[in-house]
């Protein structure tokens, strides 16, 4: 019986250790590209790239589509001209009133009990147009009475085209947020126009907060 060579792999494998083993293996099969948490950078780099896109994408949608509005895309429309389109002025006062009065007087036009006085039912706002232009054009403060109770913890802040205004809101925006409350919520007053506005400015002049005492001389 022929000996068998010294190096022969059958021979001992009793005695290989696991660790010997295991190096065995690597070395044949070589490194894979995770190991010891050595992971890429390339597919991770493209995986921000491409979400960084998706969030531009969506934010330019977001922007510039028109509210996804079908007159937008419609190729067969004809362009407008100047002064052809026409607002509604209720729509853009209740979008106003949404945008900033509603934190105050609240949906239902109701106020907040001694602190923000309601406009639905209001003496204010089914009175004088030009007592409420100058509520809004040049803000109030102090107590004021509004169905015989009593508000005086808020001031109203100062919309109009007037120095220290805190919005600086134009003629029309002041004129259609008026028309809106004076005929929501069961107000039945007379809508208000820009020039009326432009109209109270002019007379007034620059002024300070308006009071309930000042409010009361206008007829």
């Amino acid at each position: 019986m022929s000996d068998q060579p010294q190096n022969d792999p059958r021979l001992d494998q009793a005695s290989v250790s696991d660790e010997a083993l295991l190096d065995a293996h690597e070395r044949q099969l070589g490194r894979h590209p995770d190991d010891k948490g050595n992971y890429r950078l390339l597919p991770i780099g493209i995986l921000f790239v491409l979400s960084g896109l998706i969030l531009f994408a969506g934010t330019y949608l977001n922007r510039y589509t028109g509210h996804y509005s079908a007159l937008v895309f419609n190729e067969t429309a004809k362009p407008a001209l100047p002064g052809s389109i026409k607002i509604d002025p209720l729509a853009q006062g209740k979008a106003q009133y949404k945008a900033v009065c509603i934190t105050c007087h609240q949906p239902s036009g109701t106020g907040m009990p001694g602190i923000y006085p309601p406009l639905a039912g209001s003496e204010f706002v089914n009175g004088s147009a030009e007592r409420v232009i100058r509520i809004l054009v040049y803000g109030l403060k102090g107590e004021v009475h509004v169905g015989g109770k009593a508000f005086n913890a808020a001031a109203m802040p100062v919309f109009g085209q007037v120095p220290n205004s805190a919005y600086n809101w134009s003629d029309e925006k002041i004129a259609a947020v008026l028309s809106y409350v004076r005929q929501e919520w069961g107000n039945k007053a007379a809508a208000i126009t820009a020039d009326q506005v432009a109209a109270v400015r002019k007379a007034v002049g620059t002024r300070k907060e308006m009071t309930e005492a000042d409010l009361q001389e206008v007829k």
